[in-house]
């Protein structure tokens, strides 16, 4: 007697009915294409709701509604089909710093685009810029420096680090709030030299 490997995990089967296959030859290709017309289309009657699944509506406008949400969203034929990308926090980042490029490098000045960070693209398309072997000593990331972001590559880059240090020093400079800071007297008698001061 064979053993019977145990299932690892759930198995679930929707009990479906059965087309019998008794009767005329006419009523049963009759049945039979009218199982699989049913089968094929999104549309189905109330009786074969199975097991309390959901059964899509009866109701054309909500079947259409239905119909259009499962039409893949693509960017048209204009744009190669090109796909809606679904936003992981990494991507996002990545999206929110392109959008803040101006502000990353002094000495690179881009074309004033929309910098608002709540309109991310839908469409777009992520890739790999690979160099040319001309530019291996000159202009090549090192293993150390490629990292798997662009947020993460950012992060590392020594240069842009001094020059964020730098900009946010001269920031705090300037909104410093002005104060009387420069006019009090420091030292051990300061308290007597004013007093000197306005006697005089």
């Amino acid at each position: 007697m064979p053993e019977s490997n145990p299932v690892v995990g759930l198995s679930w089967q929707p009990k479906l009915p059965i087309p019998s296959s008794s009767g005329t030859s006419n009523g049963g290709s009759a049945a039979k294409s009218q199982t699989e017309a049913s089968s094929s289309t999104l549309w189905k009657p109330n009786s074969e709701l199975v097991d309390g699944l959901f059964v899509p509506p009866n109701e054309p406008k909500k079947l259409n509604k239905l119909l259009r949400k499962q039409i893949k969203d693509t960017a048209g034929n204009n744009w190669f089909d090109m796909p809606a990308q679904s936003i992981t926090p990494e991507l996002q980042k990545d999206l929110k710093l392109l959008k803040l490029r101006g502000a990353i490098d002094p000495k690179r000045h881009y074309k004033k685009g929309d910098s608002n960070l709540k309109s991310l693209p839908k469409y777009f398309q992520v890739g790999t810029v690979i160099e040319s072997p001309l530019e291996f000593y000159s202009n090549r990331l090192t293993k150390k420096e490629r990292k798997a972001t662009l947020a993460d590559e950012l992060l590392y880059d020594q240069d842009l680090a001094a020059y964020r240090k730098r900009k946010v020093r001269e920031i705090e400079e300037q909104n410093r709030p002005a104060g009387n800071d420069k006019w009090k007297i420091k030292g051990q008698n300061s308290r007597k030299r004013a007093n000197e001061r306005r006697n005089h």
